[in-house]
């Protein structure tokens, strides 16, 4: 998620965030089925699944919160705790942002941006990691494990594994541009080797809103091999945020940049017909019973309404074409009910 640089901004941001109610009264409901909005406030939305149970988060400013479900279109009646709070000084003090909770190795693992107390400016930002060793992220203790090795400062940090390396992506400040870059993990805290940059924001629709930004990557592995990377591209203020796709085929090298193309033009964008605005900002999910793939995503439901907490998450089923790319359609507005994911 990228704020404008504006202290005030982010201030009001950090408080509206942790004020506004969470809770979405969904409308007209029909035996098995939901509707968009998830909840009514939460922007840059995560979500995880291990076994029977989710894990939900999104950008709360000052904080970190996990939501558990067996439901995720269920996530306004979802248990909700508080898992850390940052401190009051230090390189991770404040702007808290994007966290991801990701299950390695048989622990528990939250990466978020953060910024330095006083100091709240790109040249101070940086992606955190957590990690928990109990089985549910929701007890244990959270260690922090300091800041991720990157060679520039950036935001929205990501991981995968392939071919039993495992990976590291974020979006670093390189020059004007917010660009995407790529490093092997020697662990799920620590960068091996060089960084490699695997996007820039070339194309006219990645430049709107007055940034050229490229963030949010997340991966999402081909039913045909191919490697996947979706990532958020233009200013988050703008409308005309969207999402943007990498593709890379089976068997490529992750670090090699010739092995990666990209769409030239957005695979999901604003649909005013559908009153679903900057759609932006996903993760990707599966099903209980493991057969469907699901995005997760924020969008605002009207235009001008800028980079606030009136981001509010979404779902809906991704599809994947013939040659094994993903299909994403248009961002469903919140009069359309859908399915719940198979075997809810």
């Amino acid at each position: 998620m990228r704020l404008p640089r504006s202290a005030l901004a982010l201030i009001a941001f950090a408080s509206v965030a942790t004020t506004l109610p969470v809770a979405h009264a969904q409308a007209g409901p029909v035996a098995g089925h939901f509707r968009n909005p998830l909840l009514d406030s939460g922007p840059d939305p995560w979500v995880t699944r291990e076994g029977d149970q989710y894990y939900y988060m999104h950008t709360l400013g000052n904080a970190l919160a996990i939501w558990k479900t067996r439901d995720i279109a269920d996530l306004a009646n979802a248990q909700r705790k508080t898992v850390w709070t940052p401190p009051k000084t230090g390189p991770n003090a404040i702007s808290i942002w994007a966290p991801e909770l990701h299950r390695i190795d048989g622990k528990w693992y939250i990466y978020y941006t953060a910024a330095e107390s006083g100091h709240d400016d790109d040249a101070h930002r940086g992606v955190f990691v957590l990690e928990n060793g109990a089985d549910d992220p929701l007890e244990g203790t959270w260690i922090d494990r300091g800041r991720i090795n990157t060679q520039h400062t950036g935001i929205d940090g990501t991981t995968f594994s392939y071919r039993g390396q495992r990976y590291f992506v974020y979006s670093p400040y390189v020059g004007p541009d917010s660009v995407l870059s790529i490093a092997r993990m020697s662990n799920p805290w620590t960068l091996a080797g060089n960084e490699t940059i695997i996007a820039r924001p070339d194309l006219q629709w990645e430049r709107q809103g007055g940034r050229q930004i490229l963030e949010g990557p997340e991966f999402l592995p081909g039913p045909k091999g191919d490697l996947f990377l979706s990532y958020s591209a233009s200013a988050c203020w703008s409308d005309d945020y969207a999402l943007g796709l990498l593709r890379a085929p089976a068997g490529s090298d992750p670090l090699d940049a010739g092995a990666w193309t990209k769409s030239p033009k957005p695979v999901f964008a604003k649909a005013p017909e559908n009153g679903v605005y900057a759609p932006g900002h996903n993760g990707f999910f599966t099903s209980p019973d493991g057969k469907e793939t699901w995005i997760i995503y924020h969008a605002n439901p009207g235009p001008d309404m800028q980079c606030t907490p009136k981001r509010s998450p979404r779902i809906q089923k991704v599809e994947f074409d013939a040659a094994g790319a993903p299909v994403f359609g248009k961002p469903v507005g919140p009069d359309e009910p859908l399915s719940r994911p198979s075997g809810n």
